[in-house]
């Protein structure tokens, strides 16, 4: 089931994954991966290449370097059982492969392999993977706008997602928290994020820390009356995030967003309701009827 599941979830997707391998950055890491591959099959150069298979024969992979490779493929498949979009398949994939590739280049010469780390280096930092550009129904907010947007009425409750351009999980992510955004903005549900890697003085006072090591990122945040109700992952006291997975699904039964939905939407803007002080799920108070027997505002008789 671990190579099963993967596979499925590839060919299901395959007309996005092949705009995706179209895009720059994957066509540029897709050489990359293979790179190592490339030069050990090409005719004229893998015969100058070392080897230590008994035949002789250099244009083939020797027992230490099919080890090396299976055991890619082990780690790639355990990484992959975690992974909720098709990005972050195609980047544990990515990923490792260039690792696979720096072991196995420096194995076979440490001026090949010191050349291949020079380029991941410089890729790494020239090269950011292709950010989210579909439908989404999220406001983004600044470290000057988040409180004001928060406090500014008391009866919409905001989802915020605190995230870092940075982070390859916070970019796997977009898409999916853009789909719930489509799916349950209303008038008293609101999605928004805010880029603590961009405005720190946000990660401090909201304690969502933006350090790798923390594992914090993405962090979604909900907020009622401006105050905050829930988050996920949940922090334990040693600053560190509980382990917790950002599916669609998750998302959705944690925090409640289908009963939720159906309470915020029924908000009136019009109508300056006081918000509901109960517990989470809240029950936003709807409007009251008019009261029976209340005169009728008088109107001129036509004369």
């Amino acid at each position: 089931m671990a190579i099963l599941t993967p596979l499925f979830a590839f060919l299901y997707h395959l007309p996005l994954v092949y705009k995706w391998l179209l895009r720059p950055y994957y066509v540029a890491s897709l050489f990359m991966s293979v790179a190592f591959l490339a030069v050990r099959k090409t005719p004229g150069i893998c015969d100058q290449l070392a080897t230590q298979r008994e035949d002789g024969n250099s244009c083939d992979f020797d027992w230490r370097e099919v080890e090396i490779l299976m055991f890619l493929s082990a780690i790639v498949m355990m990484k992959n059982r975690r992974a909720i979009t098709v990005e972050q398949h195609l980047g544990n994939i990515i990923l490792f492969s260039k690792v696979a590739n720096v072991i196995l280049f420096f194995r076979l010469d440490i001026r090949m392999g010191l050349l291949y780390l020079t380029l991941c280096i410089v890729f790494l930092m020239t090269c950011k993977p292709p950010l989210y550009m579909g439908p989404e129904y999220i406001k983004y907010f600044s470290d000057k706008t988040i409180d004001d947007e928060l406090d500014k009425d008391s009866r919409v409750t905001w989802i915020v997602e605190f995230f870092a351009n940075w982070s390859p999980e916070c970019q796997s992510f977009a898409a999916v928290y853009a789909d719930l955004s489509l799916k349950y903005t209303c008038a008293g549900l609101k999605f928004g994020k805010v880029d603590i890697g961009r405005y720190g003085e946000v990660s401090k006072k909201y304690k969502v820390s933006a350090s790798p090591l923390s594992k914090q990122l993405p962090s979604l945040v909900l907020f009622q009356g401006g105050k905050e109700v829930m988050r996920r992952p949940q922090v334990d006291k040693k600053g560190r995030a509980v382990s917790w997975s950002f599916t669609e699904e998750n998302i959705i039964r944690e925090f409640n967003l289908n009963e939720l939905y159906q309470k915020s939407k029924k908000l009136n803007k019009t109508k300056a309701e006081p918000a509901s002080q109960s517990q989470f799920p809240p029950l936003l108070e709807e409007e009251e009827p008019e009261q029976q027997g209340a005169p009728e505002p008088e109107t001129k008789k036509d004369k």
